[in-house]
């Protein structure tokens, strides 16, 4: 296609360059990390493809990105010799570019109500870094020629809504973008300014690893011949020239292939910050090399905070495979397990084989043999922490953490160890699985503990009563992925991981006076089954409770109220099933109720207190009863009669 055509940006996109576009964000120079990281990343995708077709590099066979500033025309162009684009893909790429990280850049950013959210990290974790280029441009143009074909394209916005596309011609391979500037306001950077771009580039890709050039102004002494001199043979005036000299502006340190002793703490941090675009430092860092049968190196960081799309469906992996410092796959989910995705690093594996496609990566065995070792080390590392550095990494993954635990089976005893859970003697604090054990009481056989959605509900449940009234602890489990994890940790170091509220807690036995009390509710107990035929499988007295009157169980293997409301919450469509309605027998009301039956089993007022007792059950385990207004009429009825 030769004739230039114009084309409107998408929806969200424009959106997004509305944003941009009007930014009144500080912190603008992130642009030119994003231009550079684009740049190393095309010719990545052409290192990788000449270890097996050579011929494609031609003469041109020293990558390396260019910038170019002219402080007069107010343009800074970022040029490199990479796989370049063809006519579709600038369309597919720039006029459409991440329409799913768009889209949940959106979301994100709409959650914050605020653009102070357009950190740099922000920017750059949702793939939408090309558009920032309209925070500091006005016009951007875009020539690219791609090694799959002859013509080069033109791409060019004002960032107003739409694009242009056109044929060019260009000679080389790769891609330039130039950004025309827009004014610069008071004490706002000059990005055609050498230091500026030196400052940028040292502090955002120093670690980018191919020589980002410039040509930069440099003094050289003046040759004797063209030095002037007085009489006496000394030099008079300035005895130096300015000449224009390339300059490698980054240090390209593959700092995974160096020994821990010879990286500085400060390399470390910056390197992080080069992988992840997170500002924060990392908590922690694991740093190996590994000879022998298996050889590889690997950085990996455990962040300091849990990023903000952690649970998004499109999030990925922060971990990218290497051979011989040649980038062969990012977003590697074969060399780290689901439950491990937040960790950010780098692997290199000098004997990997570089045809080796995504299709076949979790098939190489020297694939699988490094992912067991990594996992091994990082299990090792979170496990050595110390208490305090541990609970700050929990507070944000420990969620994560324990999907492992329903995922991993290998290691689901050593993510166990790692489990952390608040319980109804911690006082809010994490208690570990290990210590629960060792503070268990004599007589105690299970593992107790309670899943649901709210803390103060689950720890004043009426299920915990007698557990609490015998000083047993109970683990509270607020989080959805728990109701998983269990299905899986059925025991922990030789004791049963037990239900509060399913099934039989097998803490005591009726003595003969409550198994008398049971036949004697037995007709009433009928009579509630009945009435609740619709909402209960059974009505049987409870050994859970000591003051409350009502509650709901189910039996060991059914689903719980919580995994319930997570599946119908989810869309999952979860059946409604009926559970078990404990009534305590010790309760003066049950007493009463039962001697009002014994006068009149057909007084009209025993059904009603049928429903309800099973409306109390439901709002004591914190749940929303179906009929709220016909509820608070009974209590005031029953209120009523009290108080005349």
């Amino acid at each position: 296609m030769s004739e230039k055509v114009k084309k409107q940006f998408k929806t969200e996109v424009q959106q997004l360059l509305n944003l941009f576009v009007n930014s009144v964000y500080s912190n603008k120079e992130i642009f030119l990390r994003e231009l550079i990281s684009n740049s190393s990343d095309a010719i990545d995708k052409l290192r990788f493809k000449a270890q097996t077709e050579t011929a494609i590099l031609g003469n041109d066979t020293e990558f390396k990105i260019q910038i170019i500033a002219d402080a007069d025309k107010k343009t800074i162009t970022i040029e490199d010799n990479g796989i370049g684009m063809t006519f579709d893909e600038v369309e597919k790429n720039i006029g459409t570019i991440a329409q799913s990280g768009t889209g949940d850049f959106l979301k994100a950013l709409e959650k914050s109500k605020s653009n102070s959210s357009l950190s740099p990290e922000f920017i750059g974790q949702f793939g939408v870094g090309f558009y920032s280029t309209f925070m500091v441009a006005d016009n951007v143009i875009l020539v690219t020629k791609s090694i799959d074909s002859d013509k080069a394209v033109k791409w060019e916005s004002s960032g107003d809504g739409s694009y242009t596309l056109e044929d060019t011609e260009k000679e080389t391979r790769g891609t330039s973008i130039t950004l025309h500037l827009k004014p610069v306001e008071k004490e706002e950077q000059d990005f055609t300014k050498e230091f500026v771009i030196k400052e940028i580039v040292k502090q955002h890709s120093d670690f980018v690893p191919y020589p980002v050039l410039m040509d930069v102004e440099k003094q050289e002494p003046l040759p004797e011949t063209e030095q002037m001199v007085d009489k006496d043979g000394k030099p008079i005036g300035d005895t130096t020239k300015t000449v224009i000299k390339e300059e490698t502006l980054n240090s390209m340190k593959a700092i995974w292939l160096k020994d821990k002793k010879d990286v500085t703490e400060e390399e470390y941090n910056e390197f992080y910050k080069h992988l992840s675009y997170d500002w924060n430092p990392p908590l922690t860092k694991l740093h190996m090399k590994l000879e022998g049968v298996t050889e590889y190196s690997a950085l990996l960081y455990i962040p300091s905070k849990a990023p903000f799309d952690l649970f998004m469906r499109e999030r990925k992996h922060g971990v990218s495979l290497y051979c011989k410092r040649v980038f062969i796959i990012g977003d590697c989910k074969e060399l780290i397990p689901e439950y491990f995705r937040f960790i950010k690093g780098v692997v290199d594996a000098p004997d990997l084989n570089l045809n080796l496609s995504r299709e076949i990566l979790q098939q190489d065995a020297l694939v699988r043999n490094i992912k067991k070792n990594i996992v091994k080390k990082v299990l090792s590392l979170l496990s050595d922490m110390e208490k305090e550095a541990y609970e700050k990494f929990y507070e944000e993954f420990g969620q994560v953490i324990k999907e492992g635990l329903h995922t991993d089976f290998e290691n689901k005893d050593k993510l166990a160890d790692l489990a952390r859970y608040k319980t109804t003697k911690s006082e809010g604090k994490y208690v570990s699985l290990k210590e629960y054990v060792a503070n268990m009481k004599p007589d105690q056989k299970n593992i107790f503990y309670m899943t649901g959605d709210n803390f103060a509900s689950l720890v004043n449940s009426p299920h915990l009563e007698t557990l609490k009234d015998k000083d047993y602890e109970v683990l509270l489990m607020t989080d959805p992925i728990d109701e998983f994890a269990v299905q899986s940790l059925v025991e922990y170091d030789g004791k049963k991981l037990k239900s509060a509220e399913k099934g039989d807690l097998d803490i005591d036995k009726p003595d003969d006076k409550k198994k008398e009390n049971h036949e004697e509710y037995k007709d009433l107990f009928e009579f509630v089954k009945n009435a609740l035929d619709s909402k209960v499988k059974d009505v049987k007295p409870s050994l859970r409770m000591k003051d409350s009157i009502a509650c709901l169980s189910a039996n060991d293997y059914d689903m719980s109220a919580y995994m319930e409301k997570i599946l119908k919450e989810s869309g999952q469509g979860a059946p409604n099933t009926k559970r078990v309605l404990e009534l305590n027998m010790e309760h003066p009301v049950m007493g009463k109720i039962n001697s009002l039956f014994g006068k009149d089993k057909n007084d009209t007022k025993l059904k009603e207190y049928s429903f309800l007792l099973y409306d109390l059950a439901v709002i004591g385990e914190g749940g929303k009863i179906e009929n709220p207004s016909l509820f608070s009429k009974q209590i005031g009825e029953l209120l009523n009669s009290v108080l005349a």
